[in-house]
């Protein structure tokens, strides 16, 4: 009898303690941050990365010096026609997922821009989030990958 009241007693303990929540705030990593090169005349332009937190956060706000408005833009398609409107709510990051915003998806949209973008030049994004603190980010001004 005592030897099946140990493992029981340790599988009760067990199921109360569940996987602890990492301590301190939450961490986001970027990567390909790319930004579209604008022709003149044109006063917006769409940008590109890929974000991935370590905790469940949000992205709610996006700025750029170069740019008097950012938002955070969703595409989808209705009833065959495709749309683009601002994530009033931001844009979820659940935890350990690699979150791509990418053409013809979510992207961040910079827009009244204050000069045209230039291929290879170097537009700087602040990206906020809802846990996260706010993070600078490098974006290249390029063509994005076709496909």
């Amino acid at each position: 009898m005592k030897r099946l009241l140990i493992p029981a007693a340790l599988l009760s303990l067990a199921a109360c303690n569940p996987t602890p929540v990492p301590e301190g705030p939450a961490v986001v990593t970027t990567t390909d941050a790319l930004c579209r090169p604008t022709p003149n005349g044109r006063a917006m332009t769409g940008c590109y990365l890929t974000l991935t937190a370590s905790r469940d956060d949000r992205l709610v706000a996006v700025s750029s010096p170069v740019a008097g408005e950012g938002q955070i833009h969703e595409m989808k398609v209705a009833n065959g026609m495709m749309s683009m409107a601002e994530l009033q709510d931001g844009l979820v990051l659940p935890a350990g997922e690699a979150v791509a915003l990418q053409p013809g998806g979510n992207h961040i949209m910079l827009m009244a821009l204050k000069q045209p973008l230039a291929e290879g030049e170097m537009v700087s994004l602040t990206l906020t989030f809802e846990h996260a603190p706010p993070m600078g980010v490098r974006a290249v001004v390029g063509q994005p990958p076709a496909g």
